[in-house]
């Protein structure tokens, strides 16, 4: 089964260009898979053409008994169903067991958007404390409310995507798709530039490094990093609901629309 799995990951990366922490996702969600068909009381199943749509059905009601909530449920099954659909394009299989399967429906709920007060507080957090961690803080905050990046975007930002000259920045998106962001909060470009000038300089540990937003160990900030920096500066600011970059992404495009 391995075998079948690795190809389908590989195809991915290669042909559809999904990010490292999709592929992760998608590999931990079908190995679970793989381990329920191993474990099977009624004799294991090792390849995926001896998988039958009540095995599937099986698998889905055996992650409800198990408290897995709808949503949890819905993505590991759009996994399983998205691997049998690559292994039947492929002639790998001749019926697609996957077929029909239904996933459990999920509640839509409005995205939490934040106060101009409450943005406000969060962003002049990292005011009250000094440093340069304070001041590159202080930096991907704003560049965050001011252009409502993804958080992958902004991770994956490097010195040379930033021209302050014309208050822009290029990113990179889903797909390898670039685009270039106008900055047009004066605010983060100032914040931007005392992050380049006083901060990252005192971040750096390895010369050229391309990375522009670092961690206190010198190398790129990662998206784990980015999650508890705002969640660190939420609580700071008084923000009792919880606080993500998406929360960010979402009132940017709230507070735009007036």
């Amino acid at each position: 089964m391995e075998q079948y799995l690795n190809r389908f990951l590989e195809t991915l990366a290669s042909e559809k260009g999904y990010s490292d922490n999709t592929i992760a996702a998608y590999r931990n969600d079908l190995t679970q898979f793989v381990k329920f068909l191993r474990a099977r009381p009624a004799g294991p199943v090792l390849e995926p053409a001896d998988c039958t749509s009540n095995m599937l059905k099986d698998y889905l009601a055996d992650m409800q008994g198990r408290g897995y909530a709808s949503a949890t449920v819905a993505r590991k099954v759009a996994a399983v169903k998205s691997f049998f659909h690559f292994l039947s394009s492929q002639g790998l299989v001749t019926n697609d067991p996957s077929r029909g399967l239904e996933s459990p429906k999920i509640e839509k709920r409005a995205p939490r958007i934040l106060t101009h007060d409450e943005v406000a507080r969060l962003l002049a957090a990292p005011t009250h404390a000094s440093g340069p961690k304070a001041l590159r803080d202080r930096a991907l905050l704003e560049l965050l409310y001011a252009t409502g990046m993804r958080v992958t975007e902004l991770v994956t930002l490097e010195v040379n995507d930033l021209d302050l000259d014309k208050g822009a920045i290029t990113c990179r998106g889903k797909n390898g798709k670039q685009r270039i962001i106008p900055i047009r909060n004066e605010t983060a470009l100032t914040s931007l530039k005392e992050y380049l000038l006083r901060s990252r300089p005192g971040l750096i540990k390895e010369p050229g490094d391309p990375a522009l937003f670092l961690n206190h160990r010198g190398q790129k900030l990662t998206r784990q990093g980015l999650w508890l920096i705002i969640k660190a500066y939420a609580e700071a600011a008084g923000i009792a609901a919880d606080v993500t970059p998406h929360t960010l992404r979402h009132s940017f495009a709230k507070h735009l629309l007036g």
